[in-house]
């Protein structure tokens, strides 16, 4: 039966902490709930339709739907990147099934009969947007400079992350629906960003930020000097870099533990591989953008065979922007990390010899801003055959003037909320409009372009179902599927061990079957809400007594801020339900109910 459409119903729907985190808005609650009740296909449909990068985001996604569910506010999150590889590895690129399941979860491809559309960057933001042109009727070109597809996912993030067949798998699945590349094509060389504006109704612009950010500092340009996110696209391309045997790795963020582990993997290379090619210094700018590219390199560097690495942080251990789990892996790997010290020279004659750091006394001002302050008179020094510099990345957007496309105050391409630039034919988005940002910010970029360009084009949406109203259902009788999933205990993601982690092969391995549906019961459903029918209530309590949490109460309805002081009102804490449905069951009127809030479409 439907309980009444109630003005909630909207609400209740775009509010499930996980899918509102999430930048594409998969519904993660409705694939881990799936998993948890065996049906595997369901789990991988739900994941596969808002995202055409499931298996790569199964793996590497930073995963905010974690860093936003509210099991974490009683234990830990519900493992939900892992939960998402596990069915990819049954249904998705990379499964005997191969990509066939892929392409059931989007409409049919309709003939490319719309303008055309050029994107400048093959990275995931490109290829999202790609992607949903294609399927919208646009005839769509991809110009990127290397000499494939993947941007950063290939470049930066190491193989032991995630196997590049896979990446390839995923990406083929993109240009099956009839996406023309065109690779090794440098924009300014091989063709003008005029001659693509006469060749396209419109240009999408989102190359990434492949350069480094440089350090003004005495020394910055001594040989041994590396930047962290061009130290990953030498290695990650076969090229091959001598660190030495002391590393210190500057920055606090997360890329540096990719590039730290990457280097262990690197020094198995044939010894007559070629050497990097530009890491040149260049002038740079300091910035606190991009310290997502920092204890990574130092993880690399110590399986590089290092027998040393230090990470110097200017942030406290409370403040660091790295992710905890890295955290603890670098140290578990004999990392050593630094809080607190900032870089204050590099030390060396023409061959860096060490890191000179000096005291922070804060790292933010009052109002939050990036704004450090140092300690005079705290100097030390850390030796060092080698150091990276993990403070920040740059997009390299020297094939278009800025008379075109006006830039903003990092050195990318300003756009306004629909990603259009100054132009009014050119959109932007992902790392070149908004600085480094995760994989997963970078797709939903691509897809607000692409709707955006479209509509621009033809003056309609892009082609979809569409929402007519959000109601209410109940589900009497609720049950939970476990007793004790309250208290099950977030189930470790499997790994190989420490001495296993040689060569390119993955770290993680995955859950298997019983582990998945364990992780999946953890759940609390917040899709499912406890709706109260009011003219049903008879005050008894019984609700309020069975609570396992004590969520539930009865207070003086002028305490609740209604009626009179004779009246009562019964109060939930959403923030401490955990959907149990006990109360539901207890209740003798049925003045409470279970509801689900569903999306009715035309």
């Amino acid at each position: 039966m439907s309980a009444p459409v109630v003005a909630d119903a909207r609400w209740l729907w775009e509010n499930e902490p996980c899918r509102a985190a999430c930048p594409v808005h998969t519904d993660a609650g409705a694939y881990v709930t799936a998993i948890a009740e065996g049906r595997f296909r369901d789990a991988y449909t739900i994941a596969r339709e808002p995202n055409p990068f499931p298996s790569i985001c199964g793996r590497v996604c930073a995963a905010p739907c974690e860093a936003a569910c509210r099991r974490g506010k009683i234990d830990s999150p519900v493992a939900i990147r892992a939960l998402k590889r596990f069915v990819t590895e049954r249904y998705g690129v990379e499964s005997f099934a191969g990509s066939a399941l892929w392409h059931e979860a989007h409409p049919p491809v309709p003939e490319a009969a719309l303008p055309s559309v050029a994107i400048i960057g093959g990275g995931p933001g490109g290829l999202a947007a790609a992607h949903d042109l294609r399927l919208a009727g646009h005839p769509v070109t991809i110009y990127e400079a290397a000499s494939r597809l993947g941007g950063m996912m290939v470049l930066g993030i190491p193989e032991y992350r995630i196997p590049r067949p896979l990446i390839d798998r995923e990406i083929d699945a993109i240009l099956e629906l009839g996406v023309e590349v065109r690779l090794g094509c440098r924009l300014g060389e091989d063709v003008t960003f005029d001659d693509l504006l006469a060749a396209h109704a419109a240009v999408f612009v989102c190359v990434g930020t492949s350069r480094g950010r440089d350090l003004d500092i005495p020394g910055h340009d001594l040989d041994g000097v590396f930047k962290a996110v061009e130290f990953l696209l030498n290695v990650n391309q076969g090229f091959r870099v001598d660190l030495g045997e002391r590393v210190v790795v500057v920055g606090g963020g997360n890329v540096a533990f990719d590039a730290a582990r990457t280097a262990l993997r690197a020094a198995t290379r044939d010894e007559t591989a070629p050497v990097p090619i530009d890491l040149g210094h260049g002038a740079g700018e300091e910035a606190r953008r991009g310290l997502t590219t920092t204890l990574d390199a130092a993880r690399a560097a110590l399986r590089a065979g290092v027998l040393d690495v230090t990470v110097v942080a200017l942030e406290s251990l409370e403040e660091i922007p790295a992710a905890a789990e890295e955290l603890e892996e670098a140290e578990a790997e004999g990392i050593r990390i630094v809080f607190r010290r900032g870089p204050h020279r590099i030390v060396g004659t023409e061959h860096v010899t060490g890191l000179e750091t000096v005291e922070v006394v804060r790292v933010f001002d009052d109002d939050g801003r990036f704004a450090p302050v140092f300690a005079e008179g705290t100097e030390s020094t850390l030796e060092a055959d080698s150091v990276i510099l993990a403070v920040g990345q740059a997009p390299d957007i020297g094939f278009v003037a800025p008379e075109v496309l006006e830039r903003n105050r990092f050195g990318g391409v300003q756009v306004d909320a629909e990603l259009r630039t100054s132009h009014d034919r050119v959109w932007a988005g992902g790392d070149v409009a908004f600085g480094p940002r995760n994989l997963i910010d970078a797709i939903a970029d691509g897809q607000r372009a692409a709707a955006s360009i479209h509509a621009a084009l033809t003056g309609v949406a892009v082609a979809a179902p569409v929402a007519t109203r959000i109601e209410l259902i109940a589900k009497p009788g609720f049950r939970r599927l476990a007793t004790d999933y309250d208290a099950v205990a977030r189930v470790p993601v499997p790994s190989l061990p420490q001495d296993r982690r040689v060569g390119f092969a993955e770290v993680e391995t995955g859950y298997d079957e019983g582990h998945a549906v364990l992780e999946g019961l953890r759940c609390l459903r917040c899709f499912d809400n406890i709706m109260l029918r009011p003219e049903l209530c008879i005050l008894c309590g019984l609700c309020v007594d069975v609570c396992p949490t004590d969520c539930i109460s009865i207070v003086r309805a002028d305490h609740a801020g209604h009626g009179a002081a004779s009246q009562s009102a019964l109060l939930l804490d959403e923030a401490l339900c955990i959907r149990c449905g006990l109360c539901v069951n207890r209740c003798p009127p049925t003045a409470l109910v279970m509801v689900h809030a569903k999306e009715i479409c035309s």
